[in-house]
């Protein structure tokens, strides 16, 4: 799985230079982080929409729309699939509330 991710990312990063008026991508980076994070917040409303609604394709869809743009954010940043893996991996064996007040000591 996340091989197809990190492929994918790949693509998103090698149009980061392509023309704008042809590429979305593309035009995401040219326009700028502001952009790009608008974008992550409308796809996140949209998925919170689709699961309240209980259609679960429509869940699926926004979802994948949400992965991609949190893709090429990833890509903007010069980051990796890897690096949200590696994270994910250093939490495996804390509950949720133990790596949280790891994070934000009291």
């Amino acid at each position: 799985m996340d091989r197809y991710l990190e492929g994918l990312l790949d693509l998103i990063k090698s149009k980061k230079n392509d023309d704008p008026s042809v590429s979305y991508t593309a035009q995401l980076h040219a326009k700028g982080i502001n952009e790009i994070l608008k974008k992550i917040a409308e796809e996140s409303s949209e998925t919170i929409i689709a699961a309240k609604e209980n259609n679960n394709n429509e869940l699926v869809h926004e979802i994948a729309d949400l992965w991609f743009h949190c893709l090429v954010l990833l890509s903007e940043k010069n980051l990796k699939v890897e690096d949200i893996i590696k994270e994910l991996k250093s939490r495996e064996g804390i509950s949720g509330i133990e790596e949280k007040n790891n994070r934000n000591p009291k």
